[in-house]
């Protein structure tokens, strides 16, 4: 697995394309959710990259406080549906945590996961902090963990 991390600024045309390719295709497509992929929380964000033999394999969106929330965040996490299962999620979990601790130490994250994840996320300390609601037509919790006491998974 090639991993890149960059800022939006940074990223070229190509690596752009296949980012919202890959959302897209599993964000709206797979999972038949119709809303609107593509939205302001990219330029702010930093983008963590895995590429298998050219093709983009993960993704997370890494967002800086007062973005999303007003705590950092992370968003956009996504697997392409034939490199599931093969601990590649884990993986970029544990990447976005290492580079959230280095530039936000003391700081708290927040997420807002599917539901069917919620046990997932727990396995690196997030903690449900919401009933369970619907966005999107599917369900979803607010977690949060505590850079501080943040343990990853294995």
């Amino acid at each position: 697995m090639n991993w890149k991390l960059k800022d939006w600024q940074n990223l070229t045309v190509d690596e752009l394309h296949a980012i919202y390719k890959l959302r897209t295709d599993v964000f709206v497509v797979e999972q038949g959710c119709a809303y609107p992929e593509v939205d302001e929380h990219d330029p702010p964000s930093r983008h963590l990259m895995a590429w298998d033999e050219g093709e983009l394999a993960g993704y997370a969106r890494i967002c800086p406080p007062h973005t999303v929330y007003p705590e950092p965040s992370l968003g956009r996490i996504v697997v392409h549906k034939e490199q599931r299962n093969k601990g590649l999620g884990k993986a970029l979990i544990n990447r976005c945590l290492t580079d959230l601790k280095k530039n936000y130490p003391d700081s708290r994250v927040k997420i807002q996961a599917q539901e069917y994840l919620a046990s997932f996320y727990a396995a690196f300390g997030f903690k449900i902090i919401t009933k369970s609601y619907p966005d999107v037509m599917v369900m979803h919790v607010d977690m949060v963990l505590d850079l501080n006491q943040e343990s990853q998974s294995e």
